[in-house]
């Protein structure tokens, strides 16, 4: 059904690796997120969850650099750890803060000077522009669904993104204490695609509405496209919600590998809430940047 579709769209769809560390930690941990390109000038769209963490990626270095220096005017003060609290607080670090994070854009383009990003004020949708680059590392762009209309309930799509990090060009720099990319290890992360059913379009307080899917989007997936088995884009993979089901089971008694059990479950139903393809189209136009639809 979307084998051809997929690799037509796979073309222009790209990963975004990133790695972070923990405060407390030295463990590296590995993540992706999507893009898809909308025209041939570097321009592309993605979440703006996703953009946000390259963003503020220097900030939360700069924090935790800021955190390490005065911490360290304390090395020798008998009220160390009273002192870390403190600054522990005032700096907003704990077990659960990333104190370091770094992308790597896949086969977008060689070699780019500067990137600019916009992100949109309420939707979860960001324009990522390439400035300055060498040559281009993408083949075609996204067509866009021209007349919306044709969004329906039980219509069937796909998705496709990169929700399995899989690439291990990275390390722990031991002589510096950070965290860096490496040339060794793999560089790739594979695409995966989950198809659905729009169940229902739902409506926000602002007058803008989503898609709502049969299926989950899966972790890292966010920011890749939404299409038909055509190739033509629908809209975003943005989320998952979690709907709950109903169907409580509390304390059950069950019989497993021939034993009895008491059980509880809370059975969730998982869908995938994606960016309308209006929206996209929208925000493009307000930034004036080309794009392409077909009927």
């Amino acid at each position: 059904m979307f084998v051809e579709a997929i690799e037509r769209v796979d073309q222009f769809t790209r990963p975004i690796h990133f790695i972070a560390r923990y405060y407390g930690g030295t463990d590296i941990i590995p993540g992706t997120g999507t893009l898809f390109f909308v025209n041939e000038n570097g321009f592309a769209v993605t979440c703006r969850h996703v953009a946000r963490q390259i963003l503020h990626a220097n900030q939360i270095y700069e924090n935790y650099l800021k955190f390490k220096g005065e911490l360290r005017r304390f090395e020798r003060d008998p009220g160390y750890e009273t002192q870390r609290q403190f600054l522990e607080a005032k700096y907003k670090i704990n077990a659960e803060t990333p104190i370091r994070v770094l992308s790597n854009f896949i086969n977008c383009v060689d070699v780019y000077k500067s990137l600019t990003i916009h992100l949109h004020p309420t939707q979860d949708l960001a324009i990522v522009r390439f400035r300055d680059y060498g040559v281009k590392l993408y083949q075609g762009f996204a067509h866009f669904l021209k007349d919306s209309r044709q969004i329906k309930q039980g219509r069937y799509l796909c998705r496709l993104g990169y929700p399995f990090p899989e690439f291990t060009n990275y390390q722990l720099n031991k002589a510096t204490n950070d965290i860096e990319w490496v040339k060794e290890g793999r560089v790739n992360t594979p695409s995966f695609p989950i198809d659905g059913i729009i169940t229902r379009h739902i409506g926000e307080s602002n007058g803008t509405v989503s898609i709502e899917m049969s299926t989950p989007g899966l972790r890292g997936q966010s920011g890749g496209p939404l299409f038909d088995r055509n190739g033509l884009i629908y809209g975003m993979q943005s989320a998952t919600r979690h709907l709950h089901l109903g169907f409580d089971q509390v304390n059950r008694e069950v019989i497993t590998e021939g034993r009895r059990k008491r059980v509880s479950n809370y059975p969730f139903l998982n869908v995938g809430q994606c960016v309308h393809v209006d929206v996209i189209k929208n925000f493009l136009r307000e930034k004036k940047v080309d794009f392409y639809e077909e009927d």
